[in-house]
């Protein structure tokens, strides 16, 4: 059953079985790992990211001059 999604919730029922904390200790470990600080951290540099994503994504065609 390894590899599917019946074999998955068994998995994880023996993680929950044997810690009920399991998964917020692993996801604890992975939030202490992050070293950018991501979009959240700087809404400015979201805002330019995302305006920049919108004028690439809008330009029209390109036109023989």
């Amino acid at each position: 059953m390894a590899g599917t999604k019946a074999g998955g919730q068994k998995a994880a029922q023996k993680n929950l079985a044997k810690d009920p904390n399991f998964y917020a200790r692993i996801g604890k470990k992975g939030g202490q790992n992050g070293k950018t600080g991501g979009f959240a951290a700087n809404p400015q540099l979201a805002r330019i990211a995302g305006a920049k994503g919108g004028r690439i994504s809008r330009r029209g065609k390109k036109v023989a001059a």
